[in-house]
């Protein structure tokens, strides 16, 4: 298959019916070993609760009684289409990705080709060789890849495969899996954002929120950066009410997480952003004083622009 130059996947909206149901969801065959960055800055011992704050208190309560329950992902590839550069000529392949159990209003694809598939397939054997023994990617042809019916069958195969890769915990946990679904577009947004082209960036943003969301739901947090990024991208659009109503959202997510490296920064964002709107800001500078006090040496002394700045810059 020929290589493109200058290959950029794309997020787009998309509409189905509800008739896409799980059959490419297995049950989870074995437990693996949980990552240990899915604890990363996690305060748990919540003994101590005269520390939080009493919004952080009625949350973590609220989340104690009504648990939520978790939602499996169901993938379809409902069509493809060809693309052709003067160099190179593939397959771009559209990837839905759907919550089960309940109508997804929020239905966004992404678009890969091949290459993607079998970049993510070679990682994903780094890290998990005795969970992948059973799966198998595609094959590549050698001929006929334009043709209808092998996109057809290959349609069906990558769909069958992504289902397999998520019935592991370990697999779908991993970054290397939510990367695949997340990375290529997170990191042309933080290009336009770092080329001060917020509205580009907030526009590419928007959309891989959404997806971000689902493949994240294990470990919420790791939505909070994609999030500060919106927040920057409408403060220096000066859009600072929809900066703080993503400010409240990104900070719900951190409740419990206390250390995380974006805390301090958000806090200084949100308590800008408020006296700026008249809010009522003495629980967010209640709450950062507090933090800066009991963690001197550890509290970060960039910005929250600078912070969102230094993400892919690989």
């Amino acid at each position: 298959m020929a290589v493109a130059l200058g290959d950029t996947p794309h997020v787009q909206p998309t509409e189905m019916n509800e008739s896409t149901e799980a059959k490419n969801f297995h049950p989870e065959p074995s437990s693996c070993p949980v990552p240990s960055y899915l604890d990363e800055d996690e305060d748990l011992n919540m003994s101590s609760n005269s520390a939080m704050t009493t919004k952080e208190l009625q949350e973590f309560w609220r989340n104690v009684k009504n648990p939520k329950k978790p939602v499996k992902l169901l993938f379809e590839i409902p069509s493809a289409r060809i693309e052709e550069q003067q160099l190179s000529k593939y397959v771009m392949y559209k990837i839905v990705v759907i919550k089960s159990g309940s109508y997804d209003d929020k239905k966004v694809s992404i678009e890969r080709r091949y290459s993607d598939f079998e970049r993510l397939h070679q990682n994903l054997l780094k890290d998990f060789s005795e969970e992948m023994e059973g799966i198998f990617l595609p094959r590549k042809r050698l001929t006929s890849n334009f043709n209808p019916e092998a996109i057809r069958e290959r349609k069906a195969a990558f769909k069958e495969y992504l289902g397999s890769l998520y019935s592991f915990k370990c697999i779908r946990w991993s970054f290397t899996f939510m990367a695949f679904f997340t990375r290529p577009e997170l990191k042309e947004a933080h290009s336009c954002l770092r080329g001060g082209d917020y509205a580009k960036a907030a526009q590419l943003l928007l959309p891989v929120i959404d997806l971000h969301e689902k493949v994240t739901q294990h470990n919420p947090k790791l939505l909070v950066p994609t999030l500060c990024a919106l927040l920057i991208c409408y403060k220096d659009m000066e859009d600072s009410p929809k900066a703080f109503e993503v400010g409240e959202r990104a900070l719900s997510l951190l409740c419990r997480n206390r250390k995380h490296r974006y805390k301090c920064p958000l806090l200084v964002a949100q308590i800008d952003l408020g006296y700026e709107l008249g809010f009522d800001i003495t629980d967010l500078q209640a709450e950062l004083s507090e933090i800066q006090a009991t963690q001197l040496n550890e509290v970060s002394l960039l910005s929250l622009k600078e912070l969102v700045i230094q993400e892919f810059t690989d």
